[in-house]
Order: structure tokens, then sequence, then C-alpha cells
């Protein structure tokens, strides 16, 4: 018995330092998130506007070209008779076909 005790003793002390390890570590994680959010402070200067604008060029190509595999796939689907669309889906992918055709 005496040994169980000691052994639930042992158990609530790790346990008591795992929840202040896991405080800490929430904290950080706030921390980091808003660092995310708000972006660099005021210690670190801002990024270039050329980069910036470069990195937000090359993410909206990976957009453009997720969204046209994804319109191509709509395409083959719809060719292919798949199961039919709910009217407002149809409509939704039509308008998207007709976008995409527009566009150069």
């Amino acid at each position: 018995r005496e040994e169980r005790e000691w052994h639930n003793a042992r158990l609530r002390q790790e346990n008591a330092r795992l929840r202040l390890e896991n405080r800490r570590l929430r904290r950080e994680n706030r921390c980091l998130f808003r660092q995310a959010l708000l972006g660099p402070g005021p210690d670190k200067p801002p990024a270039e506007p050329g980069e910036e604008a470069e990195a937000l060029r090359a993410q909206l190509g990976r957009l453009q070209e997720k969204h046209r595999r994804a319109l191509r796939h709509l395409r083959r689907c719809r060719a292919a008779g798949g199961p039919e669309a709910s009217v407002a889906e149809e409509g939704e992918l039509q308008e998207l076909l007709l976008e995409e055709d527009e566009q150069p």
C-alpha cells in the first residue's frame, strides 16, 4: 500500500509538471500564432516590396493552376456522366466553366 501511495504521489508530481509545461507551450504557441498573423515585429524589417510581390505572384500562379486542374477534373467527370449534381451546384459549375473559357 505504501508503495502504491508513493507511486501515486510521484504521478501527481509528474502530472503537475506536465500541466505547467503544457501551459508554457500554449502561451508560446499563441505568441507564435500572433506573430504570424501580425507579421514581422518592430525589430525585424518588413520584407522588400519586390520580394513580397514576387511571392504573392508565385502563390497566385499556384492557385490558378490548382483552379485549372479542378475545372478540368470537373469537365471530365461531367463528360463521363457522373452523378447528377444539384441545381445550385450545376449553376455554380457552369459559372466557373464560363469564367474559365473567358479568361485568356
